[in-house]
């Protein structure tokens, strides 16, 4: 009798010991699947240190370039917190239902650099009659130059001095000789 109830106690004790383990691995799958997404606001606040990351961003879409519908822009909490979201050939354009609709990306946070070199280039290649021109009457895509801070800007030659003046403030102050933009090259995204 001794040896049964020392059999059916450790049989008990197994698949008790088996249940936990097994709720345990559900619990993590769980946990690993639930993704929480950063607001506009939050990755910019903290851009620098995500450079080259994978991030999650939830944020109002309000624009979708018509340029061929490769990049839109998600806002924060008020207008001048924007961040652009580029897609991909295997993406293809983004949908015209996300203007207006609150849209999550996953993505990898990039960062653009506008220095000296980057602003000499951008001249030569006016001089030459070669830059892309985006937006109406070329001149730049409203939402973007309202995220760079341009939007009172009318001309090539007016951002590139706007530019200028901007990245001798930042070397002044900061000691970086040049501007930090950041975007996210959307790996996925989806419309809620």
């Amino acid at each position: 009798m001794k040896k049964v109830n020392l059999l059916l106690i450790a049989v008990v004790s197994i698949v008790a010991f088996a249940n936990c383990t097994s709720n345990k691995k559900s619990d993590e799958t769980n946990t690993n699947t639930d993704q929480t997404y950063a607001t506009v606001d939050e990755i910019l606040a903290n851009a620098e240190l995500e450079i080259h990351n994978t991030v999650l961003i939830e944020g109002l879409c309000t624009h979708i370039c018509s340029h061929g519908g490769q990049k839109l822009f998600l806002m924060g909490n008020n207008e001048s917190n924007t961040i652009r979201v580029e897609t991909n050939d295997a993406l293809g354009a983004f949908k015209a239902e996300c203007v207006n609709s609150m849209i999550q990306v996953k993505g990898t946070l990039k960062e653009e650099r506008i220095d000296e070199a980057y602003l000499t280039q951008w001249e030569a290649r006016i001089a030459e009659g070669t830059v892309e021109e985006h937006g109406e009457d070329g001149e730049g895509c409203e939402t973007e130059l309202k995220a760079q801070g341009q939007e009172d800007v009318d001309s090539e030659a007016g951002r590139i001095k706007d530019f200028r003046e901007k990245i001798a403030e930042r070397s002044e102050t900061e000691g970086k000789n040049y501007l930090s933009f950041f975007y996210i090259e959307a790996i996925e995204y989806s419309i809620l």
